[in-house]
């Protein structure tokens, strides 16, 4: 998915510059997505853990983001909160309303679908109570700050007074948070394979590996050019990044991490192991709800309102990159790491074909399509390995 990420930003790049459109790889356009992406990266790696436990999916995490979102903004635009107070009692709200859908799904055996689904309604009646049906705006600039600047932090005063030197500050700073990631990854990487070996694991073979390490480090250097040619680096893709280290060390590198696996592998052999599987059930909806909380800050800030509309659809961008990402449809299977893929696949294609006018219509009905194909790979690889 990598590779094929790869390509249709290729695609994109030749049909927009023959279209005179500009270009995908403009130093504001990536900007662009990664800030209008943000929040389904958040979503999709909350949505994954729900997934690894049997396919099972939430439909309330649009609506929980309309309600956290609300109360942001009535707590701090209408009743001027503390901004940090107001931000823990939000993530607080996310964390009881995961816990809320995991105690019916985990322990009274409810389906996650049935819960959700009636998650989905409440929520978002509740949010057009808080709300009264109006829209909050503007919010404060220190919370706004906390969401959509850039580092490194340059002035306006340096800005104007010599553009040249902000310009240079910036991209040296991106660019040396680069490397460093760089580094990190290869060690890191390699660290894991070391480990691997000598448990006797499988690994792929070294010229691969070498060759996969090159590709994300130029991926990566590539982008923080482009980053460092604009505004410098977005808060809000630190954020997003250190949510996605987590999680991914937590599914790969833990054992609570591992028993997600193992419950959607075979939940009844999971069991008889001895995975208290209501409580690894409870926990993956519980963490739901907490992304969701903080895909609803996210959304506050980049709207720079709190609008009872908030969230439409978030749920089915979410679940679409988690598949799209290769995670699979029966559960078990299915990384934080491919669901970031599959939520960046689907915000280039958003973007690719906004730049290129495609009727909104024929955006859905792609995204559609693609989600589909996903999912057929992913049960046509299932056959195939049964029939073997």
């Amino acid at each position: 998915m990598f590779i094929a990420l790869i390509v249709v930003m290729l695609l994109f790049q030749v049909l927009i510059v023959a279209t005179d459109n500009g270009s995908l790889f403009a130093p504001s356009n990536i900007t662009n997505i990664i800030n209008q992406n943000a929040y389904v990266v958040i979503l999709a790696t909350g949505m994954l853990l729900c997934i690894l436990t049997g396919g099972n999916i939430d439909l309330s995490v649009g609506s929980i983001v309309a309600f956290v979102g609300a109360i942001a903004g009535t707590l701090i635009a209408n009743l001027h909160w503390n901004i940090y107070a107001a931000i823990l009692v939000c993530l607080l709200v996310g964390i009881l309303i995961g816990a809320w859908h995991g105690m019916w799904i985990a322990f009274v055996h409810i389906p996650p679908f049935i819960v959700t689904l009636a998650g989905m309604l409440l929520w978002r009646g509740a949010a057009l109570i808080v709300l009264n049906g109006l829209t909050i705006s503007p919010m404060p600039d220190k919370y706004l700050s906390l969401f959509t600047s850039y580092l490194p932090s340059v002035s306006y005063q340096m800005l104007n007074d010599n553009p040249d030197k902000a310009m240079a500050l910036t991209f040296t700073v991106t660019m040396i948070v680069a490397v460093v990631c760089c580094i990190v990854l290869v060690i890191s990487e390699f660290l894991q394979r070391g480990a691997k070996r000598r448990k006797g694991y499988e690994t792929t073979a070294l010229g691969l590996f070498i060759a996969r390490l090159v590709l994300f480090c130029a991926v990566i250097l590539v982008v923080a050019s482009l980053l460092g040619r604009d505004k410098g680096i977005p808060v809000i893709l630190i954020i997003v990044a250190v949510i996605v280290a987590v999680y991914a060390y937590y599914t790969q590198n833990t054992v609570p991490g591992r028993y997600l696996y193992a419950l959607g592998g075979n939940a009844k052999a999971a069991q008889l192991s001895g995975v208290n599987t209501d409580h690894v059930m409870f926990f993956a909806y519980t963490n739901m709800g907490f992304l969701s909380a903080v895909a609803a800050l996210a959304c506050v800030a980049r709207f720079n309102s709190a609008a009872p509309t908030a969230g439409t659809n978030y749920e089915m961008d979410a679940i679409g990159s988690c598949f799209i990402g290769g995670a699979s449809a029966y559960g078990g299977t299915g990384t934080v790491g491919g669901a970031v893929i599959g939520a960046i696949f689907m915000g280039v294609l958003n973007n690719g074909m906004s730049i290129l006018g495609v009727d909104s219509n024929w955006q859905k009905a792609v995204k559609g399509l693609v989600l589909l194909l996903a999912v057929l790979f992913d049960v046509m690889s299932k056959k195939r390995k049964s029939s073997k």
